[in-house]
């Protein structure tokens, strides 16, 4: 065993996912054959080594590679995203990976200056679904840098995996498919949009290529069969780097994969022209900005904060219109008063977005409204979809919601 990672499932506790010495040294392998990295290649990094994109990809899989690696911490790289462009172009590195808002703020807060960008020939994405509006935003700021938008690599990946599971064909960009988003949510089914498509039913989705060397995928529908292209279902993933299990204080450890080997990774997506383009997530784990937030750290903070008045709450995150992703939290709340639930939405506000770090829409809802199972536990995606059809009452209005 190397290590173990901590995930969560959606009502679950934290679960210990198993990294052993055959999986994290088969998906580091994979990753330096996927994306050609060899003699002469350097790495720059500032992702954090407790993240798996940060720990393998920008740590484990170059070390095994022999490749030198330049990092800059975090916090510096929050403070000052061009700290990242700079070390770069300084050691002509060839490989970086970030997530979207990586290269969203990058673009952002640039203000001029030297660079020299044109070492730079894989520009990886991973860590949250991928924003082509970023991505083309920071080929247009650093375009005169020496930066190709054909370097960049929108990847897939999770922790039951180890880390990496797809990557893009290197040297092409990245594909952009618009669908019809209602059409999808309603019939499965990813229907390219057309000239009389509503925007608001237009959503731009980024293929994320193949399976990484010597692995498998396949999407299934929930019978287990394999569905046709622009088909949405369950991605289904196999191959050595597939972590062993979930540590069991009790039992040991428990597999992930069915009797054949694979992993349902608890992901939906489809195929298009070979490539995987993933639509959402079974799981209620809350991606932001490259990090896992769990839910259940929003809604116990609320709870705690409330006291008696916030029986119960209910945190899952939404895009809108535009594709910017949106946290919530629905609170039930006994307070009748205005001034006193004036309070209670400004301390549970303040006390939930300290924890978590994250800008977080709280909004206090009517008790016994959230969706609980018939085993007494909180139904986050019954609750999202509730609010996303506009079953509770909220003032002011919120913006148009997208699954």
């Amino acid at each position: 065993m190397c290590y173990i990672q901590f995930s969560s499932g959606s009502t679950s506790s934290p679960k210990g996912i198993v990294g052993s010495q055959k999986s994290v040294t088969t998906n580091c392998r994979a990753i330096q054959l996927g994306l050609e990295a060899g003699a002469g290649d350097r790495i720059s990094s500032w992702l954090p080594l407790y993240h798996d994109m940060g720990l393998i990809g920008q740590f484990l899989a170059p070390m095994m590679a022999q490749l030198s690696v330049d990092y800059i911490d975090s916090h510096s790289f929050a403070r000052r995203p061009s700290t990242w462009l700079k070390l770069i172009s300084e050691n002509k590195a060839t490989h970086s990976y970030s997530p979207s808002f990586g290269y969203e703020i990058s673009a952002k807060r640039w203000r001029g200056g030297d660079l020299d960008l044109s070492s730079w020939r894989v520009a990886g994405i991973g860590g949250d679904m991928v924003r082509a509006e970023a991505l083309k935003k920071f080929s247009e700021v650093f375009a005169e840098h020496g930066f190709r938008e054909t370097a960049f690599v929108p990847s897939y990946g999770l922790a039951e995996a180890t880390v990496a599971v797809s990557f893009s064909p290197l040297h092409t960009g990245f594909q952009v498919d618009v669908i019809n988003s209602d059409i999808m949510r309603s019939q499965q089914r990813a229907v390219p949009a057309t000239a009389a498509t509503e925007d608001q039913n237009k959503r731009a989705l980024i293929a994320c290529g193949q399976a990484i060397p010597g692995h498998e995928m396949k999407i299934c529908d929930d019978a287990g069969n394999e569905v046709s292209e622009r088909v949405v279902g369950r991605i289904m993933f196999r191959g050595d780097s597939v972590s062993p299990g979930i540590l069991d204080r009790d039992t040991g450890i428990l597999p992930l994969t069915d009797e054949d080997g694979w992993l349902d990774t608890g992901d939906l997506g489809y195929w298009l022209d070979g490539q995987l383009i993933i639509t959402g997530r079974h799981k209620d784990l809350i991606l932001w900005n490259g990090r896992n937030i769990w839910p259940q750290d929003i809604e116990w903070t609320a709870e705690k904060a409330g006291g008696r008045h916030i029986p119960k709450s209910a945190a899952f995150k939404l895009s809108d219109d535009d594709g910017n992703g949106h946290i919530y939290l629905l609170a039930e709340c006994r307070a009748r008063e205005p001034e006193q639930r004036e309070a209670l939405l400004s301390e549970v506000t303040a006390n939930v977005r300290q924890t978590v770090g994250a800008p977080i829409e709280v909004i206090l809802v009517p008790t016994r409204s959230l969706i609980m199972t018939s085993s007494g536990k909180l139904s986050r995606m019954r609750t999202r979809q509730k609010f996303i059809s506009g079953e509770f009452a909220v003032e002011p209005a919120m913006p148009a919601l997208m699954e």
